[in-house]
């Protein structure tokens, strides 16, 4: 007779009971999924310009001192883009939110330097601001109103009409030709 695996854990489980061993919080904890007290977050994934639908599982019940962490990530069933299946790079997309090397701060290099140094979003946009205004007032084509040294990307998570209002603001108001997006939605 051949044993299976499956044959081989019940009769474990059936040895274990015999020596009066309580399985039955074990079975318990068996069935209970690992999802089951975890809070649901609806997000797009940010890998392409698909933009499909995940659900985010996160564990922590939102108090202020405590940190929520997130345990699994899947496909949104009912989102109507990709009705709940994943590439292969948004199934890894828990690994990339936990990933302890994640950039969690703006990071500055100064001109010259070998190393990067933690910086404020206050100093990044401002400096950001700062060097838009003095590249528009060096290179911009007065007689077309066109700046050509200067690009933006729309971001393949914001919706059309998101990347519509980019183009306006940046085309019409501050003469950006070069600009381009991913939004699909």
């Amino acid at each position: 007779m051949d044993a299976t695996r499956r044959d081989f854990l019940k009769a474990g489980a059936a040895t274990l009971s015999a020596l009066g061993f309580d399985l039955q919080p074990a079975y318990a904890q068996a069935r209970e999924l690992k999802i089951a007290r975890t809070t649901e977050t609806r997000s797009t994934c940010p890998y392409c310009s698909v933009s499909c639908g995940v659900i985010i599982h996160t564990l922590g019940d939102k108090s202020k001192n405590v940190r929520p962490s997130v345990v699994h990530v899947e496909g949104d069933p009912d989102h109507p883009i990709n009705r709940g299946s994943l590439c292969p790079k948004g199934v890894t997309l828990k690994q990339d939110i936990v990933n302890d090397r994640r950039l969690t701060q703006v990071l500055y290099r100064a001109p010259g330097s070998d190393r990067w140094e933690p910086r404020s979003w206050e100093f990044a946009i401002d400096r950001i601001a700062r060097l838009f205004k003095q590249t528009r007032d060096a290179r911009l084509r007065e007689d077309c109103n066109a700046l050509t040294a200067v690009g933006v990307i729309g971001g393949c998570t914001d919706s059309n009409e998101n990347n519509y209002l980019l183009g306006k603001a940046f085309r019409a108001g501050l003469g950006v030709i070069p600009l381009e997006q991913q939004a699909r939605i």
